[in-house]
């Protein structure tokens, strides 16, 4: 493709990309492809000539997009928020255009220092001190991943450069709620700790780690001779958004020389609201922290920020030296393959630079103060409607919900997650909304999480109207079964 043709075809994908936008709201939310049916679709075998640009994206219209579920559309409610502002698509866009590569600051000197502006900026829209340091990594999977490693080195003298966890005498114990994120778990196996050495904590009534408990499972470990390592905290839990108490979580930590973690992913994009940071309290006391700011904030996928206090620690950990790579320069700067898994890094920065100049920080604020107010809005009309049952406080943009028919809400049975699972799934195929749902203490209920760009007050209405409609549909239908 010449720069001539390139820019043709620009152009018409851009104005692609715009249309969808503006049409996004008229598709259904949930892709209604069974499973095979895109592949079948497609050619099995490359093609060996050319293909027009305009057959490639006749097939992104007719065969791809049936097969999405839209994430950006104003009625997607699932998972999280994650649907890239257009200012932070055109960041990743020239990215990619001008394809260059960070293996060392040198290779791409405006790489590296836009990725310490973009980053710096984060950490003082979300109130952190001068003293933590950021990075971009791709996912919160892999922040945490980094910050597991850290903390076997750091508890084990950097055994790394040594034998390993395998010469260790005393086995290393990571520790995290119950309601942590399955990257947590991952990560602590990843690390080499494994599934004897990580403690799933007990949860409060708010379903927030227990300190209590945290205490008494590293006393216990202390007696049978393990060395408590690391423990996750979490702020804004994957199923209910639950914040763990990070104040007592960073004292029990540094009593007992572990590495504290801070998984902020989704709800760290809420800290750039000076109300909402009572939510990580002694955040300062913390080794790492992880905030992604392509779930709520609206940087496109993947942007996941990873912050350190040590950065010379991380550096010990990660650093690699090959010739090919060393410069002059390599005592005054920044090389970020030394603060992360891989090597080669892209220049994620743009996307997030982009964002924040497009739409500073006083319109990213008056974007989330929206989302949470929509999310106390639907929450209010739930508690206000017999039968049905608010699950979690509501303290970010995730409502968790459970509709309870005469009958069914004291039904010890399956029959009360057989109606959740149903209603739920009626709502996804109806096209006019989509719901994750979710188990919370044993029971099926439905993820109300609130956050695409295009939503407003009207569509949480339409997604409640919606809840409402289907939920009585499948009660009706199990009391006419009931009956007969």
């Amino acid at each position: 493709m010449t720069p001539d043709e390139f820019r043709a075809r620009g152009h018409e994908l851009i104005d692609w990309i715009a249309d969808y936008r503006e049409r996004v709201a008229s598709l259904p939310v949930m892709a209604r492809t069974a499973p095979g049916d895109v592949k079948r679709q497609l050619p099995s075998s490359p093609p060996c000539d050319p293909e027009r640009f305009e057959d490639i994206l006749r097939d992104v219209e007719t065969i791809v997009v049936p097969g999405l579920s839209h994430w950006s559309h104003p009625n997607f409610f699932g998972y999280f928020p994650c649907n890239g502002e257009l200012s932070s698509v055109l960041g990743d866009y020239l990215s990619t255009g001008l394809g260059v590569l960070g293996l060392a600051w040198q290779s791409s000197p405006a790489l590296t220092e836009v990725e310490e502006v973009a980053t710096d900026w984060l950490r003082q829209m979300v109130g952190l001190s001068a003293s933590w340091s950021g990075v971009i990594q791709d996912t919160a999977s892999t922040s945490t991943l980094v910050a597991l490693l850290c903390a076997r080195e750091r508890a084990t003298n950097y055994s790394l450069a040594r034998g390993g966890l395998q010469s260790e005498s005393r086995p290393l114990v990571v520790y995290a709620s119950s309601h942590s994120h399955s990257s947590v778990e991952k990560a602590a196996l990843l690390a080499g700790f494994g599934r004897e050495n990580l403690r799933l904590i007990a949860h409060d009534e708010k379903y927030a780690l227990r300190p209590d408990a945290l205490e008494d499972a590293i006393s216990q470990d202390v007696s049978d001779g393990r060395l408590p390592c690391a423990v996750v905290g979490t702020t804004g839990t994957t199923t209910t958004t639950a914040v763990d108490p990070i104040d007592r979580l960073s004292e029990i930590a540094t009593r007992h020389r572990m590495w504290l973690h801070v998984d902020a992913a989704m709800a760290g994009s809420a800290m750039v609201l000076p109300e909402c940071r009572w939510m990580w309290n002694g955040i300062e006391g913390a080794d790492s922290i992880v905030i992604n700011p392509h779930k709520w904030l609206g940087a496109a996928f993947d942007c996941s920020v990873y912050y350190v206090r040590d950065s010379e620690g991380l550096i010990r950990v990660m650093s690699t030296h090959p010739s090919y790579l060393q410069t002059a320069a390599d005592r005054v700067v920044k090389n970020l393959r030394d603060w992360g898994l891989p090597l080669g890094r892209r220049f994620r920065a743009l996307k997030l630079w982009f964002l924040i100049r497009e739409q500073g920080v006083s319109q990213l604020q008056a974007r989330l103060r929206r989302d949470l107010a929509n999310a106390q809005w639907l929450a209010d009309a739930v508690r206000a409607t017999p039968e049905w049952r608010v699950l979690n406080p509501v303290t970010l943009q995730t409502v968790c919900v459970r509709h309870q028919p005469p009958g069914l809400a004291n039904d010890a049975t399956d029959a009360l997650d057989r109606h959740t699972l149903g209603w739920v799934e009626r709502v996804n195929h109806s096209g006019a909304a989509y719901l994750t749902p979710a188990l919370l203490d044993g029971r099926w209920m439905a993820r109300v999480s609130i956050g695409s760009i295009q939503t407003e007050r009207q569509h949480v209405e339409q997604v409640w109207e919606a809840m409402k409609q289907e939920a009585g549909r499948v009660a009706d239908l199990h009391r006419i079964g009931h009956n007969h």
